[in-house]
């Protein structure tokens, strides 16, 4: 999974994804600015990592986004951690930036 979410086109397809799942490959090929052969690629790579689930409807393939391998890092990771402390060091980062 994290070598799909290594990739910016992979993210960018995904970000599409989260604000208007069940897309085709053509409309996730708008706007792009790589080759629809990459799209292609990029969305196989995603499914493999489950990250997308993909549906045929008629002649299309609808694609969706699968949160829940990322949900399930995201709260295995951050468990570890104590929010308050984590909090902590955002708000010294922020003031760190401000300073600059």
């Amino acid at each position: 999974m994290f070598a799909a979410l290594a990739d910016d086109n992979r993210r960018a397809l995904l970000d599409r994804l989260r604000k208007n799942n069940g897309q085709t490959l053509g409309e996730l090929c708008e706007r792009q600015s790589i080759t629809r052969q990459a799209v292609t690629k990029h969305l196989k790579v995603l499914e493999e990592a489950n990250l997308v689930l993909s549906v045929r409807r008629g002649r299309e393939k609808l694609h969706y986004l699968n949160p829940v391998p990322i949900h399930a890092v995201a709260m295995r990771w951050l468990r570890q951690f104590d929010t308050v402390r984590l909090d902590a060091l955002l708000a010294l980062k922020a003031d760190q930036k401000s300073d600059e």
